[in-house]
């Protein structure tokens, strides 16, 4: 199916859009910035609808069973790691998560910090031991791409940024193979706004006693910013040069491929609506620009080639047995002076906020 990506860097392709109805569409937008508006070297106006941080989060989501942290069943055998959180005595809790879901996938201190059942040892001290690490030497790209691939080859095709403390420096970082971003043509702003009603005190001063000083009261109207476009297009990057020197080997690189497109064909088909006000449909066929002569299989041939390819790896040996590492790691509550600064550990971190409404 992928014999004319053999020896090809990358796999571009774009693919044109349209709000499902109407013109008018709310793009992302950045605290402090509001919407991404820019002008082309020509001076043509131009948004950026969606941005690559939210694409990753959104192209991750594609694969997800509902609103979980699980894979959907279609793509069973395909390896993550999950970390089941118990609370301390002090903080009742029973949760779960996992590297399909946190910001930073196998760099989520859930995860790192957790334990398989009955080893003593962290599973990022296990990492560290599989990957061949020390601080001070080079790294073996090759046994950091096999790792994460027997654990997660999602982090090989969204990208991980392994920073935590305990890891010493940071240096083990891996980009994005699978990279994307949506950007609207020639735009104009559509100035609207409303108007939250009380229907029992416009003016907002009756409160709840014990909650006076919060000014969500009375008639409280806002103004919001659609833009409409002349054209909407999705574009798509995959890095098919970076996977291919991590010498992994073949039968890896082909689920890889197969299942970068599947997530690809799922997002243009389930994952339009990217907000209340930004629901969007494909309008024409996917456009590849490179290489030349590449047709885009269809969703049921591409899921056939992922599920053929988890069946073929984990025969090799390639994924973790099982493919589904449970972890354990205990938390509590700190107390605010113990707490640090936090923000993320990643100049591309993929928990952005700038997909929010």
């Amino acid at each position: 199916m992928f014999e004319e990506l053999k020896g090809v860097p990358r796999l571009l392709m774009h693919v044109e859009l349209k709000p499902i109805q109407g013109d008018r569409f709310q793009p992302t937008g950045f605290a402090d910035l509001g919407a991404a508006v820019y002008e082309r070297p020509d001076g043509k106006r131009m948004l950026l609808v969606e941005s690559a941080q939210s694409m990753a989060n959104r192209l991750e989501q594609t694969c997800i069973n509902g609103q979980g942290s699980d894979l959907v069943p279609e793509l069973n055998g395909l390896p993550y790691v999950v970390a089941n959180l118990t609370g301390t005595d002090e903080l009742k809790l029973q949760a779960r998560t996992s590297s399909l879901v946190e910001p930073h996938r196998l760099n989520s201190p859930f995860i790192l910090e957790g334990k398989l059942s009955g080893d003593s040892k962290r599973f990022g001290e296990r990492l560290l031991e599989q990957i061949a690490y020390s601080n001070g030497s080079p790294i073996d790209w090759q046994k950091v791409a096999s790792a994460l691939f027997l654990y997660d080859p999602n982090s090989l095709l969204h990208g991980i940024f392994l920073a935590h403390p305990r890891l010493e420096a940071g240096r083990v970082r891996t980009p994005r193979a699978l990279s994307a971003f949506i950007e609207a043509e020639d735009v104009r702003e559509v100035s609207s706004g409303g108007v939250k009603n009380s229907a029992l005190d416009p003016t907002g001063k009756i409160r709840v006693v014990g909650d006076e000083k919060n000014d969500v009261y009375g008639n409280v109207p806002y103004h919001r910013t659609e833009y409409t476009g002349n054209k909407i297009t999705a574009y798509f990057n995959f890095d098919l040069a970076l996977l291919r020197g991590y010498s992994l080997p073949e039968a890896a690189l082909e689920v890889l491929v197969a299942l970068a497109l599947y997530k690809v064909s799922r997002f243009l088909g389930i994952g339009l609506r990217l907000r209340t006000a930004c629901d969007l449909r494909v309008s024409g066929e996917i456009q590849v620009e490179e290489p030349k002569g590449f047709s885009f299989p269809a969703e049921p041939e591409l899921l056939k080639a992922v599920q053929q390819g988890i069946a073929k790896c984990s025969k090799a040996g390639l994924f973790a047995r099982p493919a589904v590492t449970e972890l354990t790691a205990t938390v509590k509550r700190v107390k605010s002076k113990e707490q640090g600064k936090g923000g993320s550990d990643d100049p591309e971190s993929d928990s952005s906020d700038d997909d929010q409404e």
